[in-house]
Protein backbone atom coordinates (compact mmCIF):
# COMPACT_ATOMS: atom_id res chain seq x y z
CA UNK A 1 0.00 0.00 0.00
CA UNK A 2 1.37 3.61 -0.97
CA UNK A 3 1.52 6.00 2.21
CA UNK A 4 2.88 8.81 0.03
CA UNK A 5 1.34 9.62 -3.76
CA UNK A 6 2.99 12.53 -5.61
CA UNK A 7 1.95 13.40 -9.29
CA UNK A 8 3.22 15.94 -11.16
CA UNK A 9 4.69 18.10 -8.76
CA UNK A 10 5.37 22.03 -9.64
CA UNK A 11 6.62 24.50 -7.89
CA UNK A 12 7.85 28.09 -9.72
CA UNK A 13 10.52 30.49 -8.44
CA UNK A 14 11.93 33.38 -10.00
CA UNK A 15 15.29 31.45 -11.00
CA UNK A 16 13.98 27.44 -10.48
CA UNK A 17 11.22 25.49 -11.56
CA UNK A 18 10.61 22.17 -9.93
CA UNK A 19 8.52 20.47 -12.99
CA UNK A 20 6.37 17.27 -13.11
CA UNK A 21 8.22 15.45 -10.20
CA UNK A 22 5.90 12.27 -9.35
CA UNK A 23 6.78 9.32 -7.16
CA UNK A 24 5.56 6.64 -4.39
CA UNK A 25 6.63 5.67 -1.33
CA UNK A 26 4.97 1.51 -0.04
CA UNK A 27 4.65 1.29 3.98
CA UNK A 28 7.39 -0.26 5.65
CA UNK A 29 10.27 1.00 3.27
CA UNK A 30 13.27 3.29 3.20
CA UNK A 31 12.96 5.90 -0.19
CA UNK A 32 16.50 8.17 -0.54
CA UNK A 33 15.76 11.39 -2.24
CA UNK A 34 19.31 12.17 -4.36
CA UNK A 35 20.42 15.45 -6.68
CA UNK A 36 23.18 17.46 -6.50
CA UNK A 37 22.65 21.07 -4.46
CA UNK A 38 20.03 23.01 -5.74
CA UNK A 39 18.49 20.58 -7.63
CA UNK A 40 14.98 20.92 -5.80
CA UNK A 41 15.24 17.93 -3.48
CA UNK A 42 14.56 20.95 -0.10
CA UNK A 43 11.62 22.06 -2.35
CA UNK A 44 10.08 18.53 -3.37
CA UNK A 45 10.21 17.48 0.50
CA UNK A 46 8.46 20.92 2.13
CA UNK A 47 5.55 20.81 -0.64
CA UNK A 48 4.81 17.53 1.12
CA UNK A 49 4.36 18.89 3.93
CA UNK A 50 3.08 22.35 2.73
CA UNK A 51 5.78 24.04 4.30
CA UNK A 52 5.97 25.61 0.77
CA UNK A 53 2.58 25.97 -1.89
CA UNK A 54 2.90 23.94 -4.77
CA UNK A 55 1.53 25.54 -8.37
CA UNK A 56 0.18 22.34 -9.14
CA UNK A 57 0.42 18.85 -9.03
CA UNK A 58 -1.12 16.42 -6.15
CA UNK A 59 -0.04 14.83 -2.95
CA UNK A 60 -1.78 11.87 -0.78
CA UNK A 61 -0.60 10.45 2.29
CA UNK A 62 -2.67 7.44 3.54
CA UNK A 63 -4.86 7.96 0.68
CA UNK A 64 -5.95 11.61 1.86
CA UNK A 65 -5.06 14.35 0.04
CA UNK A 66 -2.90 16.78 1.88
CA UNK A 67 -4.64 19.85 0.84
CA UNK A 68 -8.35 18.57 2.32
CA UNK A 69 -6.72 16.87 5.10
CA UNK A 70 -3.48 18.22 6.53
CA UNK A 71 -4.22 18.65 10.24
CA UNK A 72 -5.16 14.94 10.32
CA UNK A 73 -1.77 14.12 7.99
CA UNK A 74 0.43 15.98 10.08
CA UNK A 75 -0.82 13.99 12.75
CA UNK A 76 0.70 10.77 11.46
CA UNK A 77 3.79 12.42 9.95
CA UNK A 78 7.01 13.32 11.31
CA UNK A 79 9.16 15.82 9.52
CA UNK A 80 13.36 17.19 10.30
CA UNK A 81 14.43 19.80 7.98
CA UNK A 82 17.73 20.05 9.41
CA UNK A 83 18.89 20.71 13.06
CA UNK A 84 16.54 23.10 15.17
CA UNK A 85 17.20 26.74 14.55
CA UNK A 86 14.34 28.13 16.70
CA UNK A 87 14.14 28.82 20.57
CA UNK A 88 17.74 28.84 20.42
CA UNK A 89 17.63 30.13 23.93
CA UNK A 90 14.76 27.53 24.95
CA UNK A 91 16.04 24.78 27.11
CA UNK A 92 15.24 21.55 25.74
CA UNK A 93 12.82 20.15 28.10
CA UNK A 94 10.79 23.19 27.57
CA UNK A 95 10.91 22.90 23.76
CA UNK A 96 9.90 19.51 24.17
CA UNK A 97 6.98 20.54 26.37
CA UNK A 98 5.96 22.83 24.16
CA UNK A 99 6.17 20.34 20.94
CA UNK A 100 4.14 17.48 22.95
CA UNK A 101 1.14 19.78 23.52
CA UNK A 102 1.21 19.73 19.17
CA UNK A 103 0.10 15.88 18.91
CA UNK A 104 -2.88 13.66 20.18
CA UNK A 105 0.14 10.39 19.95
CA UNK A 106 2.69 11.49 21.79
CA UNK A 107 5.03 8.87 22.83
CA UNK A 108 6.72 10.19 26.14
CA UNK A 109 8.21 6.85 26.53
CA UNK A 110 9.88 6.61 22.92
CA UNK A 111 11.05 10.41 23.58
CA UNK A 112 12.66 9.47 26.74
CA UNK A 113 14.20 6.56 24.58
CA UNK A 114 15.63 9.04 21.83
CA UNK A 115 16.97 11.95 24.29
CA UNK A 116 19.16 9.00 26.40
CA UNK A 117 20.27 7.49 23.05
CA UNK A 118 21.59 10.77 21.54
CA UNK A 119 22.85 11.85 24.82
CA UNK A 120 21.07 15.24 24.83
CA UNK A 121 20.88 16.86 27.81
CA UNK A 122 17.44 18.54 28.59
CA UNK A 123 18.93 21.78 30.31
CA UNK A 124 21.07 22.44 27.67
CA UNK A 125 19.44 25.03 24.68
CA UNK A 126 19.74 24.84 21.16
CA UNK A 127 22.49 27.40 20.85
CA UNK A 128 24.51 25.51 23.20
CA UNK A 129 24.82 22.08 21.14
CA UNK A 130 26.69 21.30 18.35
CA UNK A 131 25.16 21.22 14.72
CA UNK A 132 25.43 17.62 14.72
CA UNK A 133 23.48 17.34 18.26
CA UNK A 134 20.81 20.05 16.93
CA UNK A 135 19.99 17.62 14.52
CA UNK A 136 19.75 14.75 17.31
CA UNK A 137 17.22 17.00 19.19
CA UNK A 138 15.24 17.91 15.75
CA UNK A 139 14.91 13.78 14.58
CA UNK A 140 13.85 13.15 18.37
CA UNK A 141 10.93 15.39 18.00
CA UNK A 142 10.45 14.11 14.62
CA UNK A 143 10.45 10.41 16.20
CA UNK A 144 8.12 11.31 19.32
CA UNK A 145 5.10 10.99 18.31
CA UNK A 146 4.75 7.58 16.76
CA UNK A 147 4.82 8.87 12.78
CA UNK A 148 3.84 6.47 10.31
CA UNK A 149 5.76 8.22 8.23
CA UNK A 150 8.99 10.08 8.18
CA UNK A 151 9.88 12.62 5.71
CA UNK A 152 13.87 14.04 6.33
CA UNK A 153 16.09 16.65 5.39
CA UNK A 154 19.96 15.61 5.31
CA UNK A 155 19.37 14.36 8.40
CA UNK A 156 22.66 12.81 8.58
CA UNK A 157 24.16 15.94 8.11
CA UNK A 158 26.56 16.86 10.70
CA UNK A 159 26.56 13.87 12.27
CA UNK A 160 29.80 12.01 13.00
CA UNK A 161 30.41 8.23 11.53
CA UNK A 162 28.65 6.52 14.91
CA UNK A 163 26.09 8.65 14.91
CA UNK A 164 25.32 8.09 11.07
CA UNK A 165 25.90 4.42 11.91
CA UNK A 166 23.47 4.70 14.79
CA UNK A 167 20.71 6.43 13.08
CA UNK A 168 20.31 4.07 10.49
CA UNK A 169 20.31 1.59 12.55
CA UNK A 170 17.10 3.63 13.78
CA UNK A 171 15.68 3.76 10.51
CA UNK A 172 16.07 -0.07 9.74
CA UNK A 173 14.21 -0.86 13.36
CA UNK A 174 11.40 1.98 12.36
CA UNK A 175 10.84 0.39 8.81
CA UNK A 176 10.93 -3.26 10.61
CA UNK A 177 7.49 -1.51 12.95
CA UNK A 178 6.37 -0.94 9.22
CA UNK A 179 6.99 3.15 9.52
CA UNK A 180 7.95 4.11 5.93
CA UNK A 181 10.95 6.59 5.49
CA UNK A 182 11.58 9.15 2.91
CA UNK A 183 14.99 11.50 3.41
CA UNK A 184 17.55 12.99 1.60
CA UNK A 185 21.17 13.57 1.71
CA UNK A 186 24.28 14.23 0.02
CA UNK A 187 25.99 11.08 1.44
CA UNK A 188 25.22 8.44 -0.91
CA UNK A 189 26.82 6.14 1.27
CA UNK A 190 24.31 5.91 3.85
CA UNK A 191 21.54 5.22 1.36
CA UNK A 192 22.84 2.33 0.10
CA UNK A 193 23.28 1.13 3.17
CA UNK A 194 19.59 1.52 3.97
CA UNK A 195 17.79 2.04 1.26
CA UNK A 196 14.61 0.12 -0.72
CA UNK A 197 13.81 3.26 -3.37
CA UNK A 198 15.70 5.65 -4.83
CA UNK A 199 13.97 9.08 -6.27
CA UNK A 200 16.61 11.22 -8.30
CA UNK A 201 16.07 15.19 -9.14
CA UNK A 202 18.46 16.80 -11.66
CA UNK A 203 17.42 20.20 -12.04
CA UNK A 204 14.01 20.27 -10.88
CA UNK A 205 13.27 17.16 -12.78
CA UNK A 206 12.66 13.75 -11.66
CA UNK A 207 15.36 11.64 -13.45
CA UNK A 208 14.50 8.29 -12.13
CA UNK A 209 12.47 6.51 -9.27
CA UNK A 210 12.75 2.89 -8.90
CA UNK A 211 13.74 0.41 -6.60
CA UNK A 212 17.88 1.04 -5.88
CA UNK A 213 19.07 -2.23 -6.67
CA UNK A 214 17.00 -2.01 -9.99
CA UNK A 215 18.64 1.44 -10.06
CA UNK A 216 22.13 0.37 -9.50
CA UNK A 217 21.94 -2.66 -12.38
CA UNK A 218 20.45 -0.54 -14.96
CA UNK A 219 22.88 2.47 -14.46
CA UNK A 220 26.03 -0.20 -14.41
CA UNK A 221 24.56 -1.73 -17.40
CA UNK A 222 24.58 1.23 -19.27
CA UNK A 223 28.18 2.22 -18.42
CA UNK A 224 27.01 5.06 -16.06
CA UNK A 225 28.43 3.72 -12.57
CA UNK A 226 28.43 1.15 -10.01
CA UNK A 227 27.46 2.84 -7.11
CA UNK A 228 25.61 6.29 -6.62
CA UNK A 229 28.47 8.72 -6.25
CA UNK A 230 30.08 6.97 -9.63
CA UNK A 231 26.28 7.49 -11.09
CA UNK A 232 25.81 11.18 -10.07
CA UNK A 233 28.70 12.67 -10.89
CA UNK A 234 28.29 10.81 -14.90
CA UNK A 235 25.16 12.19 -14.73
CA UNK A 236 26.12 15.54 -13.71
CA UNK A 237 29.16 16.37 -15.66
CA UNK A 238 26.82 15.31 -18.46
CA UNK A 239 24.24 18.16 -18.05
CA UNK A 240 26.99 20.15 -17.38
CA UNK A 241 28.37 19.70 -21.49
CA UNK A 242 24.47 19.70 -22.02
CA UNK A 243 24.64 23.26 -21.17
CA UNK A 244 27.60 24.27 -21.89
CA UNK A 245 26.71 23.24 -25.25
CA UNK A 246 23.09 25.31 -25.59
Amino acid sequence: MAVLEVNNLRKQYPSFLLDDVSFSLEQGRIMGLIGRNGAGKTTTLKSLFNLVHPDGGTVRVFGLDLREHEREIKQRVGYAGGAVDFYKRKKIKDIVEVTRSFYENWDEGACRRYLDAFSLDETKTPAQLSEGMRVKFSLTLALSHRAELLILDEPTSGLDPVSRAELLDAFRFLKDQGVSILFSTHITTDLENCADDITYIAKGKRIASQPLDAFLASCAAGGLGTNLEEIMVHYEKESLYETFAE
